[in-house]
Formats: structure tokens, C-alpha cells, sequence
């Protein structure tokens, strides 16, 4: 067993170090740093065509030469790299772009002795080894300069944009191509640039000009352009962009004689296995040209490419019905026979649906008579407040025509009057708790109507869509008749009243009696007394004035209590019963009644309605217990009023002790004209309960208690 353990270890380590050994290893040194685009594509193109293969390996250091500034660089990557790569074996270096390249064949001794060495940019390098190999993408300059030219007949400025910053200049390829075509147009140069600049240059249209973009790499400062901002420059530019590789294609460009990035990563990565493989390649490797154009693009300018190549690749091609709809297609023809069942049955449910949408329309004619038949005007409105229906009585009301109407929302028909009115009623209607809201449009001949508000939420549950549903009822012959009944019920209480008067009147000549008596008294004494002295005199004026102030404070009570209340306001219970007690005070005292206040204790008195009418509705009570005690001994009639405060309301009881009311009539002492008296009217406690219960939004109840009756009322307390 244990030397089956140590054969079985032995046996893994030969396999992991003949793995190690058949592994390659590939150095890819980038110029640039890693998100700048061109060299990701290179990139992407080499580690997609290595990942094939499962023996080979890489490393990629970037080399950021672009941003970073210093002196002496070259030799601080000298060092750093001597250090890094020191125990690492490689195989093959891979150099992307100039840089990369140059820094290797000058240390190619320090640290790639012998090794292969590959370059891979779009510029032709100098070799000075024969262990280096080239692929390069050249742009052909010139003939891209021919094409522009025959697309565009017309062309009178062309802007060529190369801010490589290089030793090789494309001025010379362009030189050639100019001669070719014996200077046609004029040249222009932007070598020194930024993306603003160009922006601002090229944010309008230029008739027959037209820019070639060979290189955008660096601006006047020397700060590398991102791809971003090529993009945006290319975005907001509007002229036609031509271009010497793909980086930009599909980006809004018009295309070119291109050479591929991304292809020159998938030769390069070819060209490593070849010599790692001990295939021999060529030394000098060119790669191949694509003719490609953006088809939106060449639309846009009305470019036509084919006049110039036989053959090329269009991208961003929309495709025609077939192309579109080409599995669609697969699967019709597979499912034919399905499909045939599948039209007859359709054939017979587009009859049977003529037939539905026959019975619907008669359905909609019928509900549409139906609706203008309602003399309500109503409306319907979706989510979005627009109106979708509503039936002639409400465009009527509106006064607008219906083509109006439709689809509108009564926001944007805010101007015109009736729209207004309703749009003010609606909102009050939401901000009120959708409590009853009336509003009045006029009409012709000064008329006046008066609608009632009323909506519904609705939900179509097969649709999913929801809106309101707005009724407006004309009330106004029914408003007329409740402003009539308030006009009729003010005249019953001011006849109520008026009933009333008469017993005070009564009751203010005999309060008066006494002191007119005391005032002829006091004025004969003082005519007959000659003797007098200015003391007594000034003595028999001042009683004369308390008389008289006296008579006088009785009528102000009384021509106070008489006036109607024509407006709520809040007052104090107490104040309005003591103020009535002395207005009555001689009919009380003369019957020898007694009446008595209790007030509880921390009552809240303070009540909103109509004072003098409440103060009658008590004076309709009082008198008719009243009527009632003084049947019984005149030694034992009273009357006590209770104030207290319960359930956060106010209650005033009226008791008496005149034997109580008889069951046979007190269910209906509050009917109007019913009376138990031989001479009553039969309005006075009807008119109380109308005060109490309808002017003043409470309650009133009457009961028999041992001793006689108790009349309670109940009013809202003031907050």
C-alpha cells in the first residue's frame, strides 16, 4: 500500500512537469493602457484566437506611454521589468504598437535574448533582427482619398484628422492622391485639435465637404482622447466622416477601404503560433483591406459606394420582410396543416365576431338613445382626466360643440364660463369629502340653474382601464322649493314669535306700572315739598333716572329678542337663557313660578347658531309649563334648567312639576298645528324643534319624569 501511494505521487508530478514543459508562454507588451480601444481590440482579437489553444499562456503588461510623463522612462520599465519577468520564462513577445516595440528591440538583449519577437500596429517598423516578425495595418490613405472624391463629385473642402503625433505622417500618401486628381478641392489639415474644437467646427452642415478621419489619438495638450469623447465628436458632426479602420464603424461613420483591428489581434495571435509551431512564416506581414460602410449613414447622405467597388460589406443593414421573419417562415411551412385548421377556424370566428360586433353596435345605438334620453348631463373621464363620452345633455349645458369635447380634459376648457363653474365644483366635491356640492351656470334669459355633483370610480377589468363616471343633477326647481320651505319656516317663527308678543306685552305693562307709579309718586312729593333742599331734590332725580333706566333696559331687551338672526354666530347658552328670564321675569313672578339655573361646574356654554331664536325655542317651553303650573297650587309651581356638558355636546333640560304631558299626546306635541289647548295654535313647539334641529343641527327629546315633564336639548359644542 505504501509504495502504491508514493507511484501514485510520483506519477502526478511527471504529468504537472511535462505539462510545465509542453506550456508556451506569450509576453504581450501593450503601449497603451488598458480601456483605451484600439488596443483592447488587438487584444480581444489575440486572446480569442490563443484561448483555442489549451497550451498556450499569456501575460499582458501595459505600458501606458501615452499618459505617463516622465524622464528617462524607457529606463524605469527597464528596471521594472528586469525584476518582473526574472523568473518567468517566455516564449514569444508580442508588441502592440511602436512603443512596445521599440522599447523591446533596444533591450532586446537585457531581457528577450533569443526570443521571438512579434509587432502588430498599424505603421511599418524598422527590423533590424532576423528573429522579428511584422503585422502590420497600414491605411491606405490615397485610395480612400479617390473613393471620397468619387462619391462625392461635387466635393470642394476635405478635412483630413491625424493627430498621431507620429515620425510617419500621412501627408505624403495624401500628396499622392491629390496629384492623381490634380488638386480638385481643397485640403485642410487638423493635426493640432480637441474635441471642443472639432465640435464647435463641424456642429452645422457644409455643403460638399466632407472629413477624413485617419487618427484622433491625442489633442493640443498632448492628453490622450478617450473613445467617449470620439464618439461624441462623431455623434454631433454633420458632415460625413469617412475612415481608414473599423473602430468607429457602426459609431456613425460612413466607412471606407478599412483595416480591421480586431483581425489584425486574430493575425498577430495566428502569426505567434505559426512561429512557436517552428512553421516559418514570412518576415513581413500586411493585413488585408475590408471594403465596409454603414448603411444609415450612406443614407443619409445619399452615398453610393457600389458606383466605386464591385465588392462589400454594408452593417447596420435593415433587413427586408424575409430576413426579418425568416424563422417565422421555417415554422409556417412545418406547421401548414395546423395552419390550415387554423384559418378555417379563424374564417368561422371572423363571421361569428361580425355577427357580435352587429348585436354590439345595435347594443351601442340603443345605449346611446338610452343615455341622451336621461336629462342628467353626464360625463366620463379616463386616468389621464381626458372626457372619452358623455351624452348631448351635458354638451349642452356646457354650451360647446361635442368635437370639442372629445378627448379634451375641463382643464384646458378652463376659459370659457360654465367649464369653470363645473371645474370648481368638481374640485370642492374632492376636497370635501365628496359631501354634496351644487353649483350655478346661467343660462338664457338671466336664468339661473343649479346643479347637484356627484361621481363614481369605474374599472374595465378586461381593458384594465379606469377613470370616473360624472353625474350632474338640475335641482334647481327642487332648491327653489327648499328656499321657499326656509322662507315659510322664517315667517312661521317670526309668526311664532309674534304669537308670543302679546303675553309680553302684557307682562311689560304691568313691569311698567310699578314704576311709573314710583315716578308720579316721587314727582308730586318734590311739588308739593317747597322746602326742599338741593340735596332731597337732586335725591328724587336720581330715583326718577333708575325708574326710567329701568323701563328703558325692559324695552332694549325686548326690541332685541324680537329681531330675527339672520346669520350663525357663537354665544353663550347661560347669557341667552338669564337674558330671556328677565325679559319674562314679571309673568314668572306674577304666576309664582320659580325658576332656577343650574349650571354644572367647567360647563363649556359656548354654542354656534342663532341666539334669539334659540331664546324663543326656550320662551315656547317655558310658557307652556307654564300654562300647565299655574293649574296646580300657586304655593308649589316650578320650573329648573339644567346647563351640562356630556359626550362633548351640550344639554339644556327643562323640568317642571306640573304633572307631565299624557301619553296620548306626547309622541305629537311637536306636530305642527296640533294643540292641546282650547285656543293654541299648535306651531310653538313645532317651530321650537324646527329651530333646534334644523337651523341649529341638534336635538331635542321630551319626557315624563315623576313629577311633570322634561324637555332636553342637545346642541353641538363649540370648539
Amino acid at each position: 500500500m505504501k509504495y502504491l501511494k508514493l507511484f501514485f505521487i510520483l506519477f502526478i508530478f511527471n504529468n504537472y512537469f511535462l505539462y510545465a514543459k509542453d506550456l508556451k508562454n506569450i509576453l504581450i507588451l501593450n503601449s497603451y493602457h488598458k480601456g483605451f480601444l484600439y488596443s483592447d481590440n488587438i487584444i480581444n482579437g489575440i486572446e480569442n484566437t490563443l484561448n483555442e489553444s489549451k497550451d498556450i499562456d499569456t501575460t499582458i503588461l501595459y505600458m501606458d506611454s501615452n499618459r505617463v510623463k516622465i524622464d528617462n522612462y524607457d529606463n524605469v520599465l527597464l528596471d521594472f521589468y528586469t525584476k518582473k519577468l526574472k523568473h518567468i520564462d517566455i516564449d514569444l513577445v508580442i508588441c502592440i504598437d511602436k512603443f512596445a516595440y521599440n522599447f523591446t528591440r533596444n533591450n532586446k538583449h537585457n531581457l528577450f535574448k533569443n526570443i521571438p519577437i512579434v509587432y502588430a500596429g498599424t505603421q511599418k517598423p524598422k527590423v533590424t533582427d532576423n528573429n522579428i516578425y511584422t503585422l502590420s495595418a497600414i491605411a491606405d490613405i490615397k485610395e480612400n482619398i479617390q473613393f471620397i472624391y468619387s462619391v462625392m463629385k461635387k466635393l470642394k473642402k476635405l478635412y483630413i484628422i491625424d493627430t498621431s503625433l507620429e515620425e510617419d505622417k500621412s501627408n505624403l500618401e495624401v500628396e499622392k492622391a491629390l496629384k492623381n486628381l490634380k488638386k480638385r478641392f481643397e485640403i485642410v489639415y487638423i493635426e493640432h485639435t480637441n474635441i471642443e474644437k472639432l465640435k464647435n467646427e463641424f456642429n452645422h452642415f457644409k455643403k460638399n465637404q466632407a472629413i477624413f478621419l485617419i487618427n484622433l489619438l491625442k489633442d493640443d495638450s498632448k492628453n490622450i482622447i478617450s473613445s467617449t469623447h470620439v464618439y461624441d465628436f462623431i455623434k454631433n458632426a454633420h458632415l460625413p466622416i469617412f475612415v481608414s479602420n473599423d473602430l468607429y464603424l457602426k459609431k456613425g461613420v460612413v466607412g471606407g477601404k478599412l483595416v480591421s483591428i480586431y483581425n489584425l489581434g486574430e493575425k498577430t495571435a495566428q502569426l505567434a503560433k505559426n512561429i512557436l509551431d517552428n512553421k516559418k512564416p514570412k518576415k513581413h506581414n500586411n493585413l488585408k483591406y475590408n471594403h465596409e460602410f454603414d448603411s444609415i449613414i450612406l443614407r443619409k447622405y445619399n452615398i453610393k459606394p457600389y458606383y466605386f467597388y464591385n465588392s462589400y460589406k454594408i452593417v447596420n443593414k435593415p433587413q427586408d420582410f424575409f430576413e426579418k421573419n425568416k424563422d417565422l417562415f421555417e415554422i409556417l411551412f412545418l406547421l401548414f396543416p395546423l395552419l390550415l385548421l387554423l384559418v378555417v377556424g379563424l374564417l368561422h370566428n371572423i363571421h361569428y365576431r361580425k355577427q357580435t360586433e352587429k348585436l354590439l353596435k345595435e347594443r351601442i345605438d340603443f345605449d346611446e338613445t338610452l343615455l341622451n334620453t336621461i336629462k342628467n348631463p353626464i360625463f366620463w373621464q379616463n386616468k389621464d382626466e381626458q372626457i372619452v363620452d358623455f351624452n348631448n345633455k351635458f354638451s349642452s349645458m356646457l354650451a360647446l360643440p361635442e368635437e370639442k369635447l372629445y378627448y379634451s380634459t375641463l382643464k384646458k376648457l378652463r376659459s370659457y364660463p360654465r367649464v369653470k363653474k363645473l371645474l370648481e365644483a368638481l374640485e370642492s366635491y374632492n376636497n370635501k369629502g365628496r359631501k354634496n356640492i351644487f353649483f350655478t351656470i346661467e343660462v338664457e334669459d338671466n336664468k339661473k340653474k343649479i346643479y347637484l355633483v356627484n361621481q363614481a370610480k369605474f374599472k374595465d377589468e378586461k381593458s384594465q382601464s379606469y377613470g370616473t363616471v360624472t353625474i350632474l343633477t338640475d335641482v334647481t326647481k327642487e332648491r327653489q322649493i327648499e328656499k321657499e320651505k326656509e322662507r315659510n319656516q322664517e315667517f312661521l317663527i317670526q309668526q311664532s314669535k309674534l304669537a308670543e308678543i302679546g303675553e309680553i306685552f302684557s307682562a311689560i305693562a304691568h313691569q311698567w306700572k310699578a314704576p311709573l307709579l314710583e315716578i308720579t309718586t316721587i314727582a308730586q312729593e318734590s311739588f308739593y315739598s317747597s322746602e326742599d333742599d338741593d340735596k332731597e331734590r337732586e335725591s328724587y332725580v336720581k330715583d326718577i333716572m333708575t325708574q326710567v333706566k329701568y323701563m328703558n333696559d325692559t324695552i332694549n331687551d325686548f326690541q332685541e329678542f324680537i329681531k330675527p338672526s339672520n346669520k350663525k354666530s357663537t354665544f353663550d347658552i347661560y347669557e341667552a337663557i338669564t337674558s330671556l328670564l328677565k325679559i319674562i321675569d314679571h309673568t314668572i313672578r306674577f304666576n309664582y313660578i320659580d325658576i332656577t339655573i343650574d349650571l354644572k361646574d367647567n360647563t363649556n356654554v359656548m354654542v354656534n347658531g342663532y341666539r334669539n331664536e334659540f331664546m324663543q325655542s326656550l320662551l315656547n317651553i317655558i310658557n307652556n309649563a307654564k300654562d300647565e303650573l299655574i293649574k296646580n297650587d300657586f304655593k308649589n309651581r316650578k320650573i329648573n334648567i339644567e346647563i351640562f356638558n356630556k359626550q362633548n355636546s351640550l344639554y339644556v333640560n327643562i323640568k317642571d312639576n306640573a304633572g307631565g304631558i299624557s301619553t296620548k299626546n306626547i309622541h305629537t306635541i311637536f306636530t305642527p298645528y296640533y294643540s292641546t289647548k282650547k285656543h293654541g295654535s299648535g306651531i310653538g313647539l313645532y317651530m321650537t324643534k324646527v329651530i333646534i334641529e334644523d337651523k341649529m343641527n341638534g336635538k331635542i327629546r321630551v319626557k315624563n319624569t315623576k313629577i311633570g315633564a322634561c324637555f332636553t336639548i342637545i346642541l353641538e359644542q363649540n370648539r
